[in-house]
């Protein structure tokens, strides 16, 4: 097929799009920074300029969309603009160009409403409940996808949930970052069992997705993707700073206290004119404190997958990955050896 991927940047996008590529098919990008990619036809613009999203969309068969702003706060204006209409754009475009098969990349917030997920399917996107803009947006898109599925236009929906792996800027990056900096605090005991998903488990889910997107009882669906490891909080974030040899969290916040203070946070960083992302909001400490795990048993019958790098062998990957880094380091800066793991 002829696919276009947008938000090819980011690391699942990425990975999306060379997974396509190495199965021999034609892959393009779209995106406003430049990707990095080889074997792609690099396409720049913003998702919400019909121009760009038209010109992207021409002659292509397939579209797997990750393209979003993802953030814990910023105005609605934002998101919506980015999130709810930059889907509309591209869903348009899509079907004036005759594009047979679309997959949307969601987020499991989408019908999260404060309180733990155990053992459940995806529910259903719903923005008047969702906590938060950027899942309130992204329930938005993710119902705007689907009511455009049609017989000749296949729509399903993807929730890929705290997917990581080397080079992971977003949940391992700001976990060692903070952990780096000592400022690393579990909420509560961390006892909260949650799954995450290798990155490359993901990006598989996503390339069955489009090739069952037009199969009865996918298309017009949405489907929650794990590894289907739940572990707790403590364990993840304990094991993914043993990866980069940094100090584990050693002190802990009061669940009330962290929502709280999220919540105050919250309403302070934009009047603080702060950039990057706040130390705690009270999505953030709910999403810490409660558990989220899915049955994956729809997900892989509807699709024919299942994920081949376990939660173990992920974190072996993302050690090397930080030696790597580690010995490069110490290679630039005059000594081949590499800091002792702790």
């Amino acid at each position: 097929m002829k696919v276009l991927v947008t938000g090819a940047s980011g690391m699942l996008g990425g990975a999306v799009a060379t997974a396509l590529r190495a199965r021999g098919d034609e892959v393009r990008v779209l995106q406003r920074r430049q990707s990095g990619l080889v074997g792609v036809d690099e396409r720049r613009g913003d998702i919400t300029d019909p121009g760009s999203v038209g010109a992207a969309a021409e002659g292509v068969d397939a579209v797997v969309h990750l393209a979003a702003k993802v953030s814990m706060t910023g105005p609605w204006q934002q998101f919506e603009r980015t999130n709810v209409r930059g889907t509309a754009t591209l869903l348009a475009a899509a079907q004036a160009a005759g594009v047979t098969r679309f997959v949307h990349v969601s987020s499991p917030s989408v019908a999260h409403h404060g309180i733990g997920l155990v053992g459940v399917d995806a529910g259903t996107a719903d923005p008047d409940r969702a906590r938060g803009n950027y899942a309130r947006s992204k329930a938005s898109a993710e119902l705007l996808a689907l009511a455009a599925d049609s017989a000749d236009f296949a729509v399903v929906a993807l929730r890929p949930h705290l997917v990581w792996g080397p080079g992971d800027t977003q949940l391992v990056g700001r976990i060692v970052e903070r952990a780096r900096a000592g400022r690393l605090a579990l909420v509560g005991q961390g006892a909260a069992l949650i799954d995450t998903t290798y990155v490359s488990n993901a990006a598989d889910a996503l390339v069955a997705a489009l090739d069952r997107a037009a199969d009865v009882g996918v298309h017009g669906q949405a489907f929650v993707v794990t590894n289907g490891e739940p572990r707790t909080v403590r364990e993840l974030v304990e094991r993914i700073c043993v990866a980069a040899a940094t100090t584990p969290p050693r002190f802990r916040v009061p669940v009330a206290v962290a929502k709280t203070g999220g919540a105050a946070v919250q309403r302070l960083w934009p009047a603080l004119r702060r950039t990057g992302e706040p130390p705690m909001t009270r999505f953030l400490a709910e999403q810490l404190s409660t558990a989220h795990w899915f049955d994956q048993r729809r997900t892989r019958e509807a699709l024919c997958w299942s994920p081949k790098v376990t939660l173990d062998e992920g974190f072996a990957r993302l050690t090397s990955a930080y030696q790597r880094q580690q010995r490069a380091h110490g290679r630039r800066h005059g000594s081949g050896a590499t800091p002792p793991s702790r």
